[in-house]
């Protein structure tokens, strides 16, 4: 059961993510949903499909500039309910509910895309003997440990 309704949300994101946005969140739509799946109780067990395959979507853009002109890929709240067939009110709470339940916010180390990660304002700092630097001030062999590291 739980599978097939991961399939069919994963299938829904996918064609929204064609037609409007790009591979970074077409992944990251399917990770959030899996991550969705695994909960002790499984938020898109109840309700519409289109109403949680827009969320996911919503939930995703709101966080990651989506909905700003000024970012690439750009899509409107409206083209996302439009498609999906729901509406405004109802895709926003329940992506307000999706973010709660995984604490998303801007700059999220785990639901961002890789153009949000890149030009994040904290990707320069890091945590040594509990303080925060910029790396970009340490000496050159420390920087280069840290990029072998992957931080």
């Amino acid at each position: 059961m739980i599978e097939e309704k991961v399939q069919k949300l994963v299938e829904m994101t996918t064609a929204f993510c064609r037609e409007y946005l790009d591979e970074d969140y077409k992944q990251l739509c399917e990770k959030l949903i899996m991550k969705m799946s695994r909960k002790r109780v499984v938020p898109f067990l109840s309700g519409r499909m289109e109403i949680w395959a827009a969320a996911v979507v919503y939930a995703l853009g709101s966080i990651n500039f989506l909905f700003d002109k000024s970012f690439k890929p750009y899509a409107t709240a409206d083209d996302i309910c439009n498609f999906f067939g729901t509406s405004k009110s109802t895709t926003s709470q329940k992506a307000q509910v999706i973010r709660n339940m995984f604490k998303m916010g801007y700059y999220d180390g785990e639901f961002s895309t890789h153009h949000m990660k890149e030009n994040s304002p904290f990707s320069n700092f890091v945590m040594i003997n509990g303080l925060i630097v910029d790396k970009r001030h340490l000496p050159p062999e420390v920087q280069e440990m840290l990029k072998r590291e992957g931080k």
